[in-house]
């Protein structure tokens, strides 16, 4: 069962996600976040981190927000986009996450990763997530 107050706004392209990504992080909305998943999707992080559905996801973003992501931002610029299917996209972004009092993200927290995404009836939505850092230039 959803714990979602508001639904998420509509991806009506693929492309579109990152920046939605972007703003419900921005606000540390971490219900906005999750509802831009699949009620089945996962989400790995580096550090171990692994959720299986939208709700654990909600939870995992729920304490980061609370706690480590507290005042941060991200960022993910797509760098290559495949159609896998009609309702099926790949999306590679590069980006990370900004500290508070930042304006970009610092080395150590660059990252590139890879969004599976499938189109649903209320838009796209991401499925599979999995970012990985990026080293150092």
């Amino acid at each position: 069962m959803s714990q979602a107050t508001t639904a998420a706004p509509q991806a009506t392209e693929p492309q579109a996600l990152p920046q939605l990504v972007v703003a419900a992080w921005a606000d540390n909305d971490a219900d906005a976040f999750a509802e831009l998943f699949t009620d089945d999707a996962t989400l790995i992080l580096p550090g171990d981190v692994f959720a299986k559905g939208k709700e654990a996801i909600r939870k995992l973003m729920k304490a980061g927000y609370a706690g480590p992501y507290r005042g941060t931002k991200v960022t993910g610029t797509p760098i290559d986009a495949k159609a896998v299917g009609g309702d099926v996209a790949v999306l590679v972004t590069e980006g990370g996450v900004i500290a508070p009092g930042e304006e970009q993200v610092a080395p150590e927290r660059a990252i590139r990763a890879t969004w599976v995404l499938a189109k649903q009836a209320e838009g796209w939505r991401i499925t599979a997530y999995q970012n990985t850092p990026r080293a150092a230039a």
